[in-house]
């Protein structure tokens, strides 16, 4: 069978409404606070052990990029991130929509997360075995200098003052450390609190410093949650358009960034998209604009995220290494459907597989009609919500999202903690991102650290497991420039304004 084959077995009716109905459930999943893309998977993959295998993939696909482009709604009009992917959507995507710019914000959220999605499938259909194997150099090492690489954004997220976002990505690596160390098994910061021993939970502790803050507000301020546009809420599809042909170097490299990042096993789209966001903001002219409304940040962080889905699925069907945490549950259906992951599955499967990959890719087209319609309509519906019905619905989303990941009531209290000095910390000028990337970023960093030290140490090279690896020294000098650039480019304008 050739390409086109496969691709016909992609737009068959059945396989069309399947993906048709997975990115509408996945979208809607992905929308409410609290409910994660891995979350969206986990629940409706049961309904797939009677589909036949293509179909069954299709469908989860379909509901994974869903869910992961679904979290760009309540991120743009409620300031809460849907999913993890989500988080830096909230940083451009939020003062957009108290601009009154809403429904522009989520045009530009649907038109990048489509480019995204086709770049990562694309990735996955013309390079997953070659692009695998690259996956497989990355070692403890390597995941300790990334870890590093995304805390250098730390600076450039503390809303104006760079000593309290350190002081803010200080406390998110203090979070990281409670609980039981994942090498070693010491007993760090619980006290007498037994709840701490696993640690503080990433969805509680995103759900609560995020949301928690938002609620508070709401609840102080008799203003609108948006402000109302003088234009009705619509697409906005030209000028969306417009704004994507001017920042199309900006779309092709955080697509490619994400795809990259998707590949590396347990990275996932809220990593890529913040890497995006921080090479986006380095690189753009209007650099200042980030984190007041500036739509490339949407743009970056969107097609970064999004991208993530085919990219992870390069070491989940090559390599049987799941790439991000709903690949996870996917490769368990794979499993249930008598599927076995590897090099082979090209080959010995290839109608499967393509079928699939090629499903992705329409569902991914698909997402476009779909979001646009469901963004509308969010847009306005959100703003014809009062108060008094929107914070309860979304307190009650809160608790039901941090109790459904584990059906603990200790992370229910630890989503309300964090929250209440989230909000403390806002009226003292701390942002609550540098805290969320300090918790995310901390284990991997630790994890790499003490892996590599240990490994170091057995050699009995420490400095040459540190400094001595091709790929470790390239992301060292990406670390380093990303310190460096924004100086020299400051002193630059200094220098032109003095001149002047």
């Amino acid at each position: 069978m050739g390409s086109f084959d496969f691709l016909l077995g992609a737009l068959t009716p059945i396989n069309l409404l399947f993906a048709l109905a997975g990115v509408v459930a996945g979208t809607v999943i992905g929308a409410l606070p609290g409910l994660t893309a891995t979350m969206a998977v986990a629940v409706l993959v049961p309904f797939t052990f009677t589909m036949p295998p293509a179909s069954a993939l299709i469908v989860l696909g379909a509901i994974y990029t869903g869910a992961i482009y679904g979290g760009a709604y309540a991120a743009i009009l409620l300031n809460t991130p849907g999913t993890p992917s989500s988080i830096a959507t909230t940083f451009d995507g939020y003062p957009m929509a108290k601009a009154g710019r809403g429904d522009l914000a989520l045009t530009l959220a649907c038109l990048s997360s489509v480019i995204g999605g086709l770049v990562g499938a694309g990735f996955l259909l013309l390079l997953a075995p070659p692009m695998a194997t690259v996956a497989l150099k990355f070692g403890p090492i390597e995941y300790f200098w990334l870890a590093i690489f995304g805390l250098t954004l730390i600076a450039s997220l503390g809303e104006g003052s760079t000593i309290k976002g350190l002081i803010g990505g200080c406390l998110g690596l203090l979070l990281s450390m409670v609980g039981v160390a994942e090498v070693g098994g010491d007993i760090r910061f619980v006290g007498e609190a037994k709840a701490l021993l696993g640690g503080i939970d990433v969805v509680s502790a995103l759900i609560g410093l995020y949301c928690i803050p938002v609620l508070i507000e709401l609840v102080g301020t008799p203003v609108p949650h948006l402000k109302v546009s003088t234009q009705v809420a619509g697409f906005r599809l030209a000028e969306a358009i417009g704004i994507l042909r001017r920042s199309k170097f900006n779309l092709a490299r955080s697509s490619v960034l994400g795809t990259l990042v998707g590949i590396l096993p347990g990275a996932g789209g809220s990593i890529a998209s913040l890497v995006a966001y921080s090479e986006a903001k380095r690189a753009s002219p209007r650099s200042k604009q980030f984190g007041q409304g500036e739509p490339d940040g949407i743009l970056a962080t969107e097609s970064a995220n999004n991208a993530t889905v085919g990219g992870g699925f390069i070491p989940t069907l090559v390599l049987g290494i799941p790439g991000t945490p709903p690949d996870a549950i996917i490769l368990g259906a794979l499993l249930v459907q008598g599927i076995r992951t590897g090099p082979t599955l090209f080959t010995q499967q290839a109608p499967i597989v393509y079928t699939f990959i090629w499903g992705l890719i329409l569902a991914t087209v698909i997402m476009l009609p779909v979001g646009l319609l469901i963004g509308r309509f969010a847009f306005r519906s959100i703003i014809a919500i009062p108060k008094s019905v929107l914070v309860p619905s979304v307190a009650l989303l809160t608790v039901l999202g941090s109790f459904a990941v584990h059906n603990n009531i200790q992370e229910v209290q630890q989503m309300v903690v964090l929250g209440v000095l989230a909000w403390v910390l806002s009226r003292a000028g701390f942002s609550a991102s540098p805290i969320v990337l300090g918790l995310i970023l901390g284990s991997i960093a630790e994890r790499g650290f003490v892996q590599g030290h240990l490994i170091g140490g057995a050699r009995g090279d420490i400095w040459g497991e540190f400094f001595g690896r091709p790929i470790s020294l390239a992301i060292i000098a990406l670390i380093v420039l990303g310190l460096v650039w924004p100086w020299w480019l400051a002193r630059k304008q200094g220098k032109v304004a003095r001149d002047d």
